[in-house]
């Protein structure tokens, strides 16, 4: 039996990689050709649905994504009719999101969103392999310098992405 290189590891690790986020962009414009939304849309539709009336923290939770990402993909899905937007009764700071008679009839005819798949790998693992995997991409993160805080949902733009930047001129 041959043993690998560091080399060999590093190139069957970046495979991996490429692998998962083909596999996400793959669903992702399926989803996006089929229901006409994206595929964040859809994981944040699905858990709409499992937890009817939460608020945005509350869908923020369950998809494990910052709750200015999810605001954005909500705010999305208001625009575009499958999703409704009240504020609590108890309190009028909170809303309460619903699924649409619309957003139901898209989600009838859609499978398990992908990143959905992705979580329940993720927590299907051992839970020492979960924190090596963590702190293996950390490292990772950190040697490509990447800024740190909460990304966005796979494949949506954060909520500060595509604003124009003012030049100060002077």
């Amino acid at each position: 039996m041959q043993l690998r290189t560091a080399k060999d590891d590093a190139e069957v690790a970046l495979n991996e990689l490429r692998r998962l986020v083909q596999g996400l962009r793959t669903s992702s414009h399926a989803v996006e050709r089929d229901l006409g939304i994206s595929g964040a849309q859809l994981f944040v539709l699905r858990e709409l649905a499992a937890e009817p009336g939460v608020s945005i923290r509350r869908v923020s939770e369950r998809t494990l994504t910052d709750p200015s990402s999810v605001s954005t993909v909500v705010s999305r899905l208001v625009e575009s009719g499958l999703v409704t937007r009240a504020r609590q009764a108890s309190d009028a700071r909170a809303s309460r999101l619903e699924i649409s008679r619309k957003g139901a009839a898209l989600l009838a005819r859609a499978g398990e969103p992908y990143q959905a798949r992705v979580i329940a790998a993720l927590r299907g693992l051992a839970p020492r392999r979960l924190r090596e995997f963590r702190l293996a991409l950390r490292e990772v993160v950190d040697a490509l310098e990447l800024e740190r805080g909460e990304a966005p949902l796979f494949f949506e733009r954060g909520p500060n992405e595509g604003k124009k930047r003012r030049v100060k001129r002077g």
